[in-house]
Parts: structure tokens; sequence; C-alpha cells
């Protein structure tokens, strides 16, 4: 009889791949996770990027009663500062840990409205995937603390939300029309953060009187329509105006918003195109990606405005970076928005893009921005270097000026400055020249009639007035000021000069007699 034998049966322990273990996970706590982790590298680091600095400072000036374009000058829009002003009331270490907490809310937020917009889009199965690839691509234009973008990309995509098209708003002509007034008056707001969403905004404008159109509605209401939508999008903008005029200062405020912006000269060609290849580069691969995903069918053909609202969005965006030229890093970070959220279709919908392309462009954005934030980190310089230089100034009473250098350097000493232009590049940058209501060797004289106790100055950079140099150094010399020692800040040395006299800060360091 031959022998029967049996094999038990086994279990075998499956564990879930890690997208099905993503998918049971509520999607705020995926994209609260990931933007924690991407962004940890720059918490409390007040060297994260000069710009925030010294929107920083402006706010802190503000609390102490300084009138920006006034008593304290930029070209920014009011509304950048007034962001800032609840962390500038917590004092400059707690300060800088609050506006980071809010940049982190800002960019959590617009992650989920990517996702909101994808699955309106029809692209919700690539909606996730986009989201995380906004998160993980700021690193690359500086994104990574409180960057203007990073807030009022919050405010463009909640527009974007407002005007898109519902069955409430198909049905009722009067809710459509709220709406979309109301997506024009958040443009407005982030207009007010700062002026390059203008190209967005008068394409969202465009695409609802397109919309009008194409529901049948009579030319002359349309006409209507569009005056209200303008009026909707400039109130904040007068509004400003209007405040500054009332106090006598109308023209400070014209001419910082905007006179300024048109007389700033221009960088060298070279130095604009190695600025215009880096930013090409950082977006090359999210505008093919989401190129890509105009060959997705639509599931349904209430999708193709809404699609066609993306896509324009995305133009808009890419031509605004283009006119405005100058093309720093963080210049890309408004393209990011629309060019992830167009890159939801191809990553979702498409095998390829989703099997092969959408683990490879995730692993590269994550590493990729990643190693950015550290290197800049590492160029930039650190919360304890930044400690060391506020020590070595001191927090007397005298005042201080910023040649070159860091403009958190007034925030962390508590002294007082001498000037409007506290900003250095203002008054040492060529691009400058003529395009800051004042000029610029006229007020580094007036600064130093003043006597400034301690002057802070980098060394030599590209792009630097070389006027403004020499007249500083001579300054220092007629002055008998002391060089007290050279101070690292990332990979740049500061040097600190003191007037005669001075008791401030701490012993010298690598210190000589005089200016060199």
């Amino acid at each position: 009889m031959a022998r029967e034998s049996a094999v038990a049966p086994t279990r075998t322990l499956r564990l879930p791949s890690l997208a099905t273990a993503l998918a049971a996970l509520p999607p705020w706590l995926v994209l609260l996770a990931a933007a924690i982790a991407v962004r940890a590298v720059a918490f409390g680091n007040p060297v994260v990027h000069v710009d925030e600095e010294f929107y920083f400072l402006t706010a802190q000036r503000m609390l102490e009663g300084a009138l920006p374009y006034v008593d304290i000058w930029d070209r920014k829009p009011i509304g950048l500062f007034l962001i800032y002003l609840p962390a500038a009331g917590f004092g400059p270490w707690v300060g800088l840990w609050v506006y980071q907490l809010m940049a982190l809310a800002s960019v959590v937020l617009t992650a989920l409205l990517i996702l909101r917009l994808a699955e309106r889009g029809g692209w919700g199965e690539g909606g996730l995937v986009a989201a995380l690839l906004y998160l993980f691509m700021l690193g690359f234009g500086d994104g990574q603390s409180g960057q203007a973008p990073i807030f009022y990309n919050l405010l463009t995509a909640s527009a974007m939300v407002l005007a898109l098209p519902c069955a409430a708003s198909a049905a009722s002509g009067r809710l459509r029309r709220a709406r979309a007034i109301g997506a024009m008056a958040l443009i407005g707001v982030a207009l007010q953060v700062k002026y390059s969403v203008l190209f967005e905004g008068m394409f969202l404008g465009l695409w609802l009187l397109w919309r009008e159109h194409r529901l049948g509605r009579a030319p002359w209401r349309i006409g209507v329509f569009g005056v209200e939508l303008v009026v909707a999008a400039m109130v904040p903008t007068f509004l400003a105006w209007g405040v500054y005029a009332v106090f006598g200062h109308g023209y400070a405020w014209f001419y910082a918003n905007l006179g300024s912006i048109l007389d700033r000269n221009s960088d060298p060609p070279l130095v604009l195109l190695g600025a215009f290849l880096k930013v090409a580069l950082i977006l090359a691969p999210l505008l093919i990606v989401g190129g890509l995903s105009r060959h997705v069918p639509v599931k349904d053909e209430s999708e193709r405005p809404i699609r066609a609202l993306y896509f324009g969005w995305l133009i808009a965006s890419v031509f605004g970076l283009i006119v405005f030229g100058t093309w720093f890093n963080h210049y890309a970070l408004p393209v990011m928005l629309p060019a992830c959220l167009c890159c939801a279709g191809f990553l979702g919908r498409n095998p390829t893009g989703r099997r092969l392309v959408t683990p490879l462009l995730l692993l590269a954005a994550g590493l990729g921005g990643e190693y950015t934030v550290w290197s800049a980190k590492w160029h930039r310089g650190d919360a304890r270097q930044l400690e060391t230089l506020a020590e070595a100034i001191g927090r007397g009473p005298g005042c201080l000026y910023v040649y070159s250098g860091n403009s958190s350097l007034y925030s962390h000493t508590g002294r007082c400055a001498l000037s409007p232009w506290v900003y250095p590049s203002h008054l040492s940058r060529e691009r400058e020249n003529g395009a800051i209501g004042v000029d610029q060797l006229a007020e580094i004289g007036r600064i130093f009639a003043r006597r400034p106790e301690i002057v802070v100055m980098g060394p030599a950079f590209s792009g630097e007035r070389a006027e403004s140099r020499r007249l500083v150094i001579d300054r220092l010399k007629a002055g008998n000021y002391t060089l007290r020692g050279h101070y690292p800040l990332g990979k740049t040395l500061l040097e600190i000069y003191a007037a005669p006299g001075s008791t401030a800060g701490v012993a010298p360091r690598r210190a000589a007699r005089s200016p060199s």
C-alpha cells in the first residue's frame, strides 16, 4: 500500500507594499510627515536665506513703529511683511520657529489643494504623488523655509479651487459670479505678497471670462463681469496705496512697489544666462512630465475645461518667470505648483508613468532637494556661527552698519540702523544703482557721518559696485576703525570693524589694525 503523505498548509506573511501602506493613511498625515522630513534640516537655522532674514527684520521694525518704504526700504509688497509680523513679536530665536512652522502649515495645505485639484481634473490617481513631488521639489528653489512663494502659492491654489466649476455654480449664475470674484480677490491678496503672481492672475481672469462666453452669456454682461474681476484683484493693492497716501507717503509707496522695479538694472549677460539655465534645469523634469499629461484621456467631458485651466496656469507662470528676469532659484517656486499638479495625470494614469517615472522622479526630487538644502546650509552658515557673530558685535547702544553680510545681525544684536536701506545689496550691488530712490554713495556717506559703532563687511563679490566698496574702505580708514576679526558664516568670512573707543563685543579673532 502506497504511503500517503500530506503537506500541511502553511501561511505566508505578506507585508503591505509602501504604496498600499500610504494609501491606508489619511493624505494630510502623509503630507505632513513628508513635509517635516524634508524641511527638518532648515528648522531653527536663522540664515537659511538672506531674503527671509530681511522680511523678519522689517516686521520687527514695524512692531517698533517703522513704516516700510519710509523708515525701512524695500520693493516687496506690504503683505509679505504682514505675514512675518506675528512671528516677529516673539523675538529672533522663537520667532524663527514660528514663521518656519507657519511655512510648514502653508506647504502642507498647498499640497492638499494639489490633491483636490488633481481629483477635479480627472487625475486623482496621481494626486498624492503630485503633492509629494511639490514638497520634495521646494528644496531646489530655496523653499525649505519661509520664502514668499511658500505663502502666496497657497493663496493662488485656493483661488484656483474656488474658480473651478461645480454643479451648484453651473446652475446658479449668482453663485458662479461670487466664487469667481472671490478667486480674483485671493489673487489680489497674493499680489500684495509678491507681484510675480500678476500673470497667473491675468490668466485666471481671462479663463473665467472665456467660461462665461462658453455658457452663452451676452458680451456686455461678460464685459461688466470682467470689470468686477479686475476691481476684486486690485482692491488690496489700491488699499495699500491709499493708506500710504492718507499719511502723506503715497509717492514713497508707489516708487518702492512699482517705479524701482522698472529702474533696477540688469545683471551681466553671463550671470543671467547661468541663472536662467539653472532654473530651467530645475523645472525641466516637471515641465516634460507635466506636458505628457496632455495625452491622458478624459473620463468625462467636464474635465476638459478644468485641464485647460491647469495647463494655462502653468504656461502663465512660466511666462511670468521669464518676464521678471534675474532668475534666482526661488523664482522657480511659483512654477512648481502648477507644474507638479500637471504631472499628476501622467504619473497616475499612464502605466509607464505610474510604475517607472513616479518612483524615479520622487527619489530624484527627494534626494536632490535634500542635498540642495544641506549644501545651502554649508555655504550660508548656521545658528551657532550667527550667534558667535552677534557676540562679537555685541548688544550695546551703538548703531550697526552691515555693508555686506546678513541683515539678521540687526535682529540678533538689537542694534539700531542708521539708514532705511538696511538690506545690504541695496547700497552695494551695481544693479541697484539708481533704483532705490537715493544715491548709493551719498547714502553710504550719510551713514558714516552718523558714526556707526560697528561695521560688518564681507569679501568682494560678483555684481558688487566697486565705488561703493572703495568708499566704505576709505571711510573706515578715515574714521580710524579697527578690525576686530574675521568671523565665518558658512563659506564666507565676515570682517567686523569697531569705531575708536568701542568696547562692544568679544576679544578680536585674527584681528588687524586697519581695513584692507
